[in-house]
Parts: structure tokens; sequence; C-alpha cells
């Protein structure tokens, strides 16, 4: 064991931690021109017997409106279970809406999606690719986010389908990360559901939306970032520079997709050259996105040889989406580290300045790092040419990835 698994960086950060957190706080609000919000509470669920029981337990519980988003919804007894709550909760008076992505929910069932319009559930699709215009077929929303009566959210990086159920015991049962949030950051995730919302529905809101305001359950400060498809230079990869260069002693990185452009490479790589401790935790064996992976791996060499550490998780595939910074900051949403997210995709992420919520997310990082493989930089340097040949070979669709 490492002398940074037992020592927190938290406990050895410099005295002047607040100072740190608002002098972080300041250059994103500045930068991105989205206000942090105070007196948030956020709890971590830490893969699918933690995640989807807290999930449905909020539906089951709502009294008024339920709106939910996601990228995949695919198939098994989670699909159906999450289904008949939301029916469940429509037939009771409820308003329910459910926003699927065009492409990502396409392998859906079709008598799930029958019995929530019988039942009531508004359910409306992101972009069907039949109907759209090519220069939109690339771009989705891959945002999930379930907001319960205005004051509960999650979001994160889990989809509606049976790899994620479990707790990432064996390759059948995903690893994943969602966050529970209630306090005033929820608004910023209602706008990321009403934004994608508005593009396929007629009706924005309705009488049963309270526009009550929020209490301040918690002491975190939560700054929620949309990311949109356009041309130039986007909010999500705005927060990422800014985190990036921002770190003075530890920036941690677990993602399931991991294609950065060479903009990115160069910046994790001059992070590492500054004495900051840069670890990046990828899928190993099982992975859904061999393409991806094989894009990122064509920068490993650049990664390794100005000292940042990369490892590859062996049980499951790997599908969290998470950034932590010294202990004090933490990103956590739907953004993958690849040209998809930062560029194509509808995405949200949370930018969370709470030591005990990056305490929690290190905590789980340190557990997924024993759980994989280091790659070591003499033995990547003498990889196969092959191994060579196929990273080339993705080099024409690496933007897309």
């Amino acid at each position: 064991m490492t002398q940074q698994e037992t020592v927190p960086l938290r406990e050895r950060a410099e005295p002047d931690a607040e100072a740190r957190k608002q002098r972080l706080r300041r250059r994103l609000e500045r930068l991105l021109g989205i206000a942090a919000t105070e007196g948030n509470e956020l709890l971590p669920l830490r893969n699918g017997d933690e995640i989807f029981p807290a999930m449905l337990e909020a539906i089951r519980s709502a009294e008024h409106t339920i709106d939910m988003m996601t990228f995949v919804y695919w198939r098994g007894d989670i699909a159906r279970d999450f289904a008949r709550t939301l029916a469940d909760r429509a037939r009771a008076g409820l308003r329910v809406r459910l926003l699927l992505d065009g492409f990502g929910a396409k392998e859906i069932e079709p008598d799930l999606l029958e019995a929530m319009d019988e039942a009531g559930v508004q359910v409306a699709w992101f972009r069907k690719p039949v109907r759209l215009s090519p220069l939109k077929q690339n771009h989705r929303c891959h945002r999930k986010a379930l907001i319960v009566d205005e004051h509960t959210a999650f979001t994160g990086g889990v989809g509606i389908a049976e790899e994620w159920c479990g707790d990432a015991r064996n390759p059948r049962e995903w690893r994943d990360t969602h966050v529970r949030v209630r306090g005033p950051a929820v608004d910023g995730i209602a706008a990321a559901f009403a934004q994608n919302w508005a593009e396929c529905h007629d009706d924005l809101y309705d009488d049963r939306d309270r526009f009550t305001p929020h209490e301040q359950p918690g002491n975190a400060t939560v700054q929620v970032v949309r990311g949109s498809a356009s041309f130039g230079w986007q909010d999500m990869q705005t927060l990422i520079r800014t985190v990036l260069t921002s770190a003075e002693e530890r920036f941690r990185l677990s993602t399931a997709y991991f294609a950065p452009d060479q903009y990115f490479v160069d910046l994790l790589a001059a992070t590492a050259r500054r004495g900051v401790e840069v670890e990046i935790l990828l899928p190993g064996p099982y992975t859904d996105q061999r393409a991806c992976r094989l894009a990122g791996q064509h920068h490993y060499a650049a990664l390794l040889d100005a000292g940042v550490e990369i490892r590859q998780y062996q049980p499951t595939m790997l599908h969290t989406k998470i950034i932590t910074v010294d202990g004090i900051a933490a990103l956590i949403g739907s953004t993958n580290f690849n040209r998809r997210s930062l560029e194509h995709d509808e995405e949200v992420m949370l930018a969370v300045l709470d030591e005990d919520f990056a305490a929690v997310l290190d905590r789980h990082f340190d557990e997924d790092r024993r759980l994989g493989e280091a790659v070591d930089p003499a033995r990547w340097r003498r990889r196969p040419l092959t191994q060579r040949l196929k990273e080339t070979s993705v080099r024409p669709i690496r933007r897309f990835l």
C-alpha cells in the first residue's frame, strides 16, 4: 500500500484549503459564466446495488412530478422495473416525462413503451436517426438525469439495463457511480432536462410544476455545467481545462472512454511534468468500445513518459465518469474524457467543491486502483507491431470516438 493511500490527501493539504476552494470556484464561475450554489447535499451511489434502489424509491415516493432522461434504455428486469414504476406513478396522477435518446435507447422493448404510454407517461425521443438531418446524426443526448418533485435529482454514468445491475463482482456487472443531489443544484440538472425536452415536445412546463424555492440541506458548493453539441470551444472543455490547470497536488481521472484530442493529451502531460500526481483509471480487458480504447492507447506512450500513471481496471467494464482534484474538488456526471463527450454530445457535469464528497470518491478510486493493472512504460514501448497497427487503424475516426 502506497503512502498516498494511507494518508488521505485532505489531511496533507495546506491549511488554506478553504481559500483554494474559493479560488477554484471563482475561476469556474468567471470562465464559464455559471454561478455555483451553496448548501447542497450529495450522496455518491456506487454500482447498481446502490444506484437503482435509490432511484426507484425516489420515483415511488414522488408526489407531483417526475422527469427522467437517459441515453441507454436497454433490456432486462431492471428495464421493466423502471417502466413499471414510472407507469404506476403516472396512473396515480403524477406528471411523468421520459426522454430517450433516439440512438442509445433504440433497444428498449416495444411493450415497455406501450405500457408506459397507456399509463400516461409522456415519452419523447431525442433526434431519432430516421427523422434527422445528416448534420445532427452524430450529436446525441448522452445526459442521464432523474428529477423528482423539483427537489431531488440523480445524475452520473448509469444506464437503464441489466449490465449495470449488481456490484461489479464479475464481467456481467459493470462498475459505475451515480450521485443523488438535494438543494439548489437540482435546478441545474432540471435545466439540462428542460433544454433537451424543449427540442422534442411542445410543452416545456405545466401547472404541476410548482417552481418552489430550495432548502439548503448540505454543505457542498456545486456548479452544474451543461455540454451541448456545436462548433468551437465548449463549456465542458473549459471545465476540464480549468481543473487540470488548477491542480496543485493530485489529479485523478476515472473514465469509461478515453480518446482525447492532442490538446488534452499535452495538458495532462504538462500537469504531470509540473509535479502534480496524475492518475488515470481506464477499462481493461472488458470494454464495449474497443475502437475508443485503441484511440486512447495511441497516447499512452506520451503520457507515461511524462510521469502519468495509467491503470486498466480488470474485473469488469469500468463505466465511471469522475475526476477528483487535490482532495477538495470533484467532477461527476455523464461526460467521458473523449472527443465525443467534449465536442459532439449533450452532457451534464457537476463541479463539486466539498472535501467530504471528494474523500468518498477518492476512497472509491483507491479501491478501484488496486483492481487495476498498471501500464508499464518500458513494456508499452516494446508493444508488438500488431498493437501499433490497430491504434493507427482507428485514426480516421478518432474525432468521433
